[in-house]
């Protein structure tokens, strides 16, 4: 007997909760990520989890470095999701040509955007908890995405899509705005050379979850990304993210520098005296390197149409959603660069004041 799976449920999934036991299990679409389907299931025997489909991006073993993180956290004392094995025993089972896993449920919401400064402070808080935590983890990284934040990388990666697809139906309402963010990334200020740490990888502000009331950051989720990296891409990514009120899916953006200072005030609170001068003294660079980076992607991808989910409830295409994206990261670094100055002052005053 499988599971009654819901409407628009991806290949494989009823095998799925079979490799799980969860053969009688209520199960519900859960968020809204960009990359992999997510489902939160409910069995009678084996309780509340979570369930997901991998992106063909990730191989794996990204699970076998999931579960070595987060074990290395747990026994920290953070809190954390962890991998639930199949009944053979297995991290992952492989249904319907996709792979699956399951998750500890960790009971907490996801933001869309933040509310306050306070919750900016918390977001800071949890990402420097995650730093230090896996700050000593000797781990060889099973599957390693290489160029995750090589930013010259997907600005070539866009120049190609304009070359490729001049006959995509979009290519008149995109060429504008790629011409427009390849304008933006000659103007970047160069990042220095650190050493590499682990990171989370794309610590967004969904990816973090916060208990009921939006009150405190419990802890990160969403680990496909784990890797070592020059710490401010992460916190670029991190802030980037955190600091745009308005979203990823409006076109009218912009960067909030009081967010930006508590954010990095709570992070600063966690991470001064570990983090370096030469990483954090480069935080409002490396934000507005990932504002243009990421509009680059989003912008490639507009034309590509081959890797960001999108919302047909809202978009008619995925290009038109993926440009509404990519002009939207393009808006909020332009708000930065306004205010570059002030931001600067406030990493100041955070590490150093």
């Amino acid at each position: 007997m499988t599971a009654p799976e819901p409407a628009g449920a991806p290949p494989g999934l009823g095998e799925a909760l079979l490799a799980w036991g969860a053969a009688t299990a209520a199960v519900h679409p859960l968020g809204a990520g960009l990359i992999n389907q997510t489902f939160a299931v409910t069995d009678p025997v084996r309780g509340r989890f979570v369930l997901q489909r991998l992106h063909p991006v990730f191989r794996a073993e990204v699970n076998e470095d999931i579960d070595a993180v987060t074990r290395h956290l747990e026994a920290r004392g953070e809190v954390t999701p962890r991998l639930l094995p199949t009944l053979a025993g297995e991290l992952w089972s492989e249904a319907g040509g996709g792979v699956w896993r399951a998750l500890s449920w960790v009971d907490g919401v996801g933001l869309d955007r933040l509310e306050h400064p306070t919750q900016a402070a918390e977001a800071g808080a949890a990402l420097a908890r995650f730093h230090r935590a896996v700050s000593d983890l000797g781990h060889e990284f099973r599957s390693v995405r290489s160029g995750v934040h090589d930013t010259a990388r997907h600005l070539a990666n866009l120049r190609q899509a304009l070359v490729t697809h001049r006959q995509h139906r979009c290519f008149a309402a995109v060429e504008p705005l790629a011409r427009v963010i390849l304008s933006a990334a000659e103007q970047l200020p160069p990042l220095p050379v650190v050493p590499e740490r682990i990171v989370h990888g794309d610590p967004k502000l969904n990816n973090i979850l916060f208990t009921h009331d939006h009150v405190r950051a419990i802890c990160l989720i969403d680990l496909d990304t784990l890797s070592r990296m020059a710490l401010p891409l992460e916190l670029g990514d991190a802030l980037r993210s955190w600091c745009n009120p308005a979203g990823e899916d409006r076109s009218r953006a912009w960067f909030s520098l009081e967010l930006f200072a508590a954010g990095v005030a709570g992070y600063a609170r966690g991470a001064g005296g570990w983090i370096t001068p030469p990483e954090w003294r480069s935080i409002v660079t490396a934000t507005q390197t990932i504002y243009i980076e990421l509009a680059a992607r989003f912008c490639a991808d507009a034309l590509n149409e081959s890797y960001f989910g999108w919302n047909p409830h809202e978009f008619p295409t995925r290009s038109e959603h993926n440009q509404v994206r990519a002009a939207s990261q393009l808006q909020a670094a332009r708000s930065l660069a306004e205010q570059r100055e002030a931001a600067e002052a406030a990493v100041v005053a955070a590490f150093a004041g």
